[in-house]
């Protein structure tokens, strides 16, 4: 249901997690997408004060803003980014909510 809404959300960051092999051969990319994108949510909880900081929080971060801000040039592309994995993990919990 997200993804049929969201499909470009979901192409964008998928060219930008995975690369052209790897998304060919890889049958459940939408999942690795949303997994992504709700540990970006999870990461700005972190960020925000939100939720209390683990011992892993600094290297998901930097992971997370390795991998998105990988050949970009400016903070905007990867602001941009980071919205909408946010936006995807809010969207795909208020569907579960509302499912549930």
């Amino acid at each position: 249901m997200l993804y049929v809404d969201r499909k470009n959300e979901f192409r964008e960051l998928s060219h930008v997690l995975l690369n052209e092999k790897a998304l060919k051969s890889m049958p459940n990319w939408k999942e690795f997408v949303l997994n992504f994108s709700l540990d970006v949510e999870s990461a700005f909880k972190s960020w925000s004060g939100q939720s209390p900081l683990s011992v892993s929080s600094p290297q998901k971060a930097l992971t997370i803003l390795r991998q998105l801000g990988h050949d970009k040039t400016s903070m905007n592309q990867l602001t941009h980014l980071l919205n909408i994995s946010y936006n995807l993990s809010l969207e795909f919990k208020e569907i579960y909510r509302r499912l549930k």
